[in-house]
């Protein structure tokens, strides 16, 4: 061991204290400074996020739970998310930005949805996705808790072609409440996701991702109709799914006609 001189005694544990500060401000879950801004983004997109949580609670995906999620058009480190409040109740003014850690900015005392850290740590990890929905829909649950398999039994649902894997949290995390409440539950739900455009998760709902809100918000409404259509076939007898080439065929058909059911939605959630 080297000489312990009076430099090293009085430097070493200030160089030191700053880390140590945060890592035990960390763990006592003491307030850390907000990130910094980027800025104040698109109201157009403010707009669509507004209505992707209307459209979806007036399609029967969420109800009062649930959350919907776009990267921030101007830095690819920061999303958009409401304050914890239903659905069906967000306004532009409700909206909030979180870094990818799914820190707010600008909490200013308002509660946060638990389960942010799935939207953060799958930007983290996709930096092809742009919007994030996670819902419980309930003709969805079926497919997380038994041995079938969601797939593709229409074309308007061929973006589930590439499979639907099932996240099981207590492969990551032993005995929980189920909910995703922090950044290492958020990296296992990303990793099982991997590059495909939705996951199940075990006894709790879905997440579903896309490159644009509309993708994510169509994705998920047809997500809760095949999985209703699959089940009344799965019951009637012998089902023939889309195989793998139809579904990618179908996909890149369909999914670049996604505004015209969009703006449907849009106009008759709004109205309400």
């Amino acid at each position: 061991m080297g000489q312990l001189t009076r430099r090293n005694f009085i430097c070493g544990p200030v160089a030191l204290f700053p880390t140590v500060l945060l890592a035990s401000a960390r763990r006592v879950g003491a307030q850390l400074p907000s990130p910094a801004s980027a800025g104040p983004a698109d109201p157009k997109l403010i707009e669509d996020l507004v209505a992707a949580n209307r459209i979806l609670v007036d399609q029967g995906v969420l109800d009062g739970y649930g959350h919907v999620s776009v990267r921030h058009d101007r830095a690819p480190d920061r999303y958009l998310m409401s304050r914890s409040i239903a659905p069906e109740l967000v306004t532009a003014a409700d909206v909030m930005e979180y870094d990818l850690d799914s820190s707010p900015v600008d909490p200013r005392g308002r509660s946060m949805y638990l389960e942010r850290f799935i939207h953060g740590e799958i930007y983290r990890a996709r930096p092809d996705v742009l919007a994030i929905v996670h819902h419980h829909s309930p003709s969805v649950i079926p497919f997380g808790v038994t041995g079938a398999a969601l797939r593709p039994v229409y074309h308007m649902a061929a973006f589930l072609g590439e499979g639907v894997p099932v996240f099981e949290i207590r492969q990551a995390a032993g005995m929980t409440d189920l909910l995703v409440r922090n950044g290492p539950l958020g990296r296992a739900l990303a990793q099982t996701l991997g590059p495909r455009n939705a996951v199940l998760m075990r006894g709790h709902g879905a997440v579903v991702v896309g490159p644009t809100i509309v993708h994510a918000v169509a994705r998920s409404v047809y997500m809760e109709s095949n999985a209703r259509l699959q089940a009344q076939a799965m019951a009637l007898g012998n089902v023939t799914y889309l195989d793998p080439e139809e579904a990618r065929r179908a996909d890149a058909a369909v999914s670049g006609t996604y505004d015209r059911p969009w703006e449907l939605w849009k106009r008759k959630a709004l109205s309400r």
